[in-house]
């Protein structure tokens, strides 16, 4: 069979580049090995970023009724005050993973993608007009000749190893388990869902859904059978497991539980239970030919604040639309390679940026003194905003010149950032940014109440979305090109002349249709 684009790995990137995809009309086909459906994702609970980049394609719509808000950030255990920013930006919300990617199932099955449950890569080639990939289907190997191939399958990667990518890096000592256990209602193991800052490791515990949230507070009266599901997190820096290969049994993590927390902790029946460790690594090149590469089978790092999700997710919906407008026809020339360019950065900053909390939890007793300097830094406006922006995958910006520009003019503050979610007012009511950009589209928002001469932007009509809003004090601007991934590709404060968004449109979108 024949497919535009084939994406390996069926987790959480996988599943929203899938959406992106799907989202343009793209024939996609989503190949998972694993069949229990991502239930070992580690993640509980989705930072501002992830947040943000959900909110562009109108999951939070529903996934709100089943999380939980938590209005505070912090950044190597730095309590931060999103609050505090000056734009409307999300805050962390109490969500698992596996909640997420069952969202994400639904949503690019709705689309039409071809999702693979069960089946595994096996090969892949690839020529100068696309590539071959050889999946095991479990009843025998089936050939799919597609435009791309995008490994979105985590850091032990196929689809880098077939396709020669290298990923340098570095293993740390550390010791970690993650799982779902089950305990009786009267267990002390809950009696540590309040986060505690051990000195000796991490033991997080946190309930997987509001319903389990609602009993543990009283507000939803327990099951009949009295039985609770926990999620839990242990690490140690500077200490191995005994044996990496043998399966975690309860009696290690009891043991490892005892030794973090100092007391005999209740951890009730396993469901199941898995080690994870501490790596830093990053592909080189993100791209080789036909093959991408995102997630975390590009980059890897401690996992701190759920950047790892955040930064997969931004790779995806940076990708996605950029591979969607390659084979539908309009991509401008470079516009692939742009992937590598903006995201290779933006992850080796994330790297960075977990090592350095690293260091200020590891060894404790010597990152003290700065933490407590660090801890009177964060009541300034300017130091909370900018810790909060980089633990919430908020940032970076991307750097955007554009051919015949004045260099020596100074660019518009928006340009690069993703346009925080301003309340707007249009002519058919209530709107808001995120809102314009559900269908995954470019949008120009005009703000000039007619003074912007829309009829010079018609040739793009079919990529990008005009609509035109009231202007609000809370964008500086009266004009706004906005990618499909929410990015500012150009802004005017005054809205007369045309000549640099067609610049930018042509930049990001191709030529225009006559």
């Amino acid at each position: 069979m024949s497919s535009g684009v084939v994406v390996v790995g069926g987790g959480t990137v996988g599943l929203m580049l899938a959406h992106e995809l799907g989202l343009a009309g793209v024939d996609t086909v989503l190949v998972e090995r694993a069949e229990r459906g991502g239930k070992e994702a580690p993640a509980l609970a989705l930072n501002a970023g992830v947040v943000e980049l959900l909110t562009l394609r109108g999951f939070m719509d529903t996934l709100r009724e089943v999380s939980i808000d938590f209005p505070a950030a912090q950044w190597g255990y730095l309590w931060l005050d999103p609050g505090r920013l000056r734009d409307p930006h999300p805050c962390t919300i109490g969500l698992h993973q596996p909640v997420l990617e069952a969202h994400l199932r639904a949503a690019v099955r709705r689309l039409g993608v071809d999702v693979r449950i069960g089946q595994e890569v096996v090969g892949l080639s690839q020529d100068e007009d696309g590539a071959v990939v050889e999946v095991d289907t479990g009843s025998g190997r089936e050939s799919i000749r597609c435009r791309y191939v995008v490994g979105c399958d985590g850091k032990f990667s196929t689809v880098r190893e077939l396709a020669g990518m290298d990923y340098p890096g570095e293993e740390f000592p550390y010791y970690g388990i993650h799982g779902e256990v089950v305990v009786e209602s009267g267990s002390s193991l809950l009696g540590h869902l309040q986060p505690v800052f051990y000195p000796a490791g991490n033991f997080i515990v946190s309930p997987p859904d509001p319903e389990v949230l609602g009993v543990v507070t009283g507000k939803v009266a327990p099951p009949a059978d009295g039985r609770l599901p926990l999620r839990i997190l242990t690490g140690e820096f500077g200490t191995e497991p005994p044996d990496r290969r043998a399966p975690v049994t309860v009696e290690e993590l009891r043991v490892q539980a005892k030794r973090i927390t100092g007391k005999d902790v209740d951890l009730g029946e396993p469901r199941w239970l898995e080690r994870w460790d501490y790596t830093v690594r990053q592909t080189t090149r993100y791209r080789n030919g036909r093959v991408f590469l995102a997630g975390d089978a590009a980059h890897v790092h401690f996992p701190l604040g759920g950047v790892a999700l955040s930064t997969g997710l931004d790779d995806a919906v940076n990708l996605g639309w950029k591979l969607a407008a390659d084979i539908n026809g309009w991509a401008p020339k470079g516009l692939l390679d742009t992937y590598h360019d903006e995201r290779h950065p933006a992850a080796e900053r994330v790297c960075g940026s977990t090592q350095a909390q690293v260091f200020l939890l590891h060894p404790l007793e010597k990152a003290e003194p700065l933490r407590e300097i660090l801890t009177e830094l964060v009541e300034f406006e300017d130091v909370n905003e900018y810790f909060v922006k980089l633990a919430g995958g908020l940032e970076p910006d991307y750097a955007m010149e554009y051919e015949g520009e004045d260099r020596w003019a100074e660019p518009h503050p928006l340009l690069g950032s993703r346009l925080a979610d301003h309340p707007l007012r249009a002519a058919a009511g209530a709107t808001s940014v995120s809102r314009q950009l559900y269908a995954g589209r470019g949008v120009l928002l005009d703000l000039s109440e007619g003074a912007l001469p829309v009829r010079d932007v018609a040739g793009w009509a079919d990529r990008v979305d005009v609509v035109a809003v009231a202007a609000t004090e809370a964008i500086d601007a009266r004009a706004v090109l906005l990618r499909p991934d929410g990015r500012v590709a150009w802004a005017q404060r005054q809205a007369g002349d045309t000549a640099g968004l067609r610049t930018a449109l042509g930049a990001w979108f191709g030529e225009p249709k006559p």
